[in-house]
């Protein structure tokens, strides 16, 4: 039998996030939209985190390049990133599903050169 990783993931986030004080899975639709909201702007932190990580001021000598905690951010990305999947209702096998159809989307968005932005590809998109 081989390990689900994501799922094994999404249940460690699942019972973080309980401890934390957030159960996913019985919030209003007012309280989904504050923990959107909120998961929003933690990923929007930990990105700035992770573009500090990245000599990115092209004027400043000082800097240096933190791979090892580049890495950290990625996953502190992924933690925040997860929980707004689950507050939004998605399981792991949703997001693997709808993961699948995006990226066959985007690939067919390759092939014909993505010339025009069509969203009615998107609408079709659901688990």
């Amino acid at each position: 039998m081989t390990k689900d990783m994501l799922k094994e993931i999404f249940d460690m986030q699942e019972a973080l996030n309980q401890r934390i004080g957030v159960n996913c899975k019985n919030l209003t639709e007012e309280e989904q939209q504050t923990w959107v909201l909120n998961y929003c702007r933690a990923l929007s932190q930990e990105t700035a985190e992770l573009i500090d990580s990245v000599p990115w001021k092209w004027w400043a000598k000082y800097q240096k390049y933190d791979k090892q905690n580049a890495c950290v951010e990625v996953i502190d990305l992924f933690h925040f990133l997860i929980s707004l999947a689950q507050v939004l209702g998605l399981s792991a096998e949703d997001v693997y599903t709808l993961y699948m159809k995006k990226n066959e989307v985007n690939f067919q968005r390759q092939d014909s050169g993505y010339a025009e932005k069509d969203e009615t590809n998107n609408q079709t998109l659901t688990v």
